[in-house]
């Protein structure tokens, strides 16, 4: 996949690096994307200037190609880090997918069975928030453009000694503090951690670098997104999978 070149979505774009840039929000003046392939050039734009991808994430839409987004490797950090917010973040709890060898042809008949031997699965806290002040922060182009609101990663240790089975039916507990998010049964977004991935590898094509070994890709949130304060511990754990967790800390003004 690649994007059309930058032409009317420069200023975005320049608006959007130089929010990164300074941690903080804006409102944008630039014309905002009216496509997805737009969206995706403002990421490529981005990626060349923020990069490289540590990793992406995927949603999947009924009848629709799936929307993705790169991950920052500089945002990308192991279990127990500390991590800034600057009011408050969306947590998320997913399964990941790390690519330890390049990946089989997205084509083949048996890509669930050979792409097996290419990776291997950890539980991940997603962190998002927008760059995005105003109304347009809720337009689904500008989020998609803005990496999906990814703004962050918490890996949890890849699970050693995986069998090859998929992720479907789930049982997982996700903690803020006192406030637990879920507790018992849930399920992996679109029913397989591995359909989610190759659904991703079939749409993404060399956009931001494509799909390289070191990199983790996840697979959607398994209860509903919350937006939580800074000075707060979160702890994830999926049964099977292992547990992940972060200190979020709000910085000085």
């Amino acid at each position: 996949m690649t994007g059309p070149p930058m032409t009317e979505m420069t200023t975005f774009a320049e608006e959007l690096l130089a929010a990164y840039r300074a941690g903080t929000r804006i409102a944008p003046q630039g014309a905002l994307p009216t496509s997805a392939a737009q969206a995706y050039a403002v990421q490529s734009y981005l990626l060349a200037a923020l990069g490289p991808a540590g990793g992406f994430k995927v949603g999947l839409k009924p009848d629709a190609p799936p929307i993705m987004a790169p991950i920052m490797a500089a945002r990308c950090q192991p279990s127990g880090s500390r991590y800034p917010v600057t009011d408050r973040i969306g947590v998320e709890l997913e399964v990941g997918w790390k690519i330890v060898a390049p990946l089989p042809d997205p084509a083949q008949p048996d890509y669930l069975r050979a792409v097996t031997s290419c990776i291997v699965p950890l539980p991940v806290i997603e962190l998002v928030d927008t760059r995005i002040s105003g109304p347009a922060a809720a337009d689904p182009l500008v989020k998609l453009a803005d990496f999906q609101i990814n703004s962050g990663l918490i890996l949890g240790a890849p699970l050693a000694d995986w069998d090859g089975g998929d992720f479907t039916h789930l049982t997982g507990r996700m903690q803020v503090g006192a406030q637990v998010l879920l507790e018992g049964a849930t399920e992996v977004p679109g029913g397989s951690a591995l359909g989610t991935l190759h659904a991703l590898h079939r749409a993404i094509g060399d956009h931001c670098g494509g799909l390289q070994p070191g990199q983790i890709v996840i697979t959607g949130t398994i209860h509903p997104l919350t937006y939580v304060p800074g000075n707060i511990e979160v702890r994830g754990e999926i049964s099977g999978l292992g547990t992940v967790s972060v200190s979020l800390e709000t910085l000085s003004a």
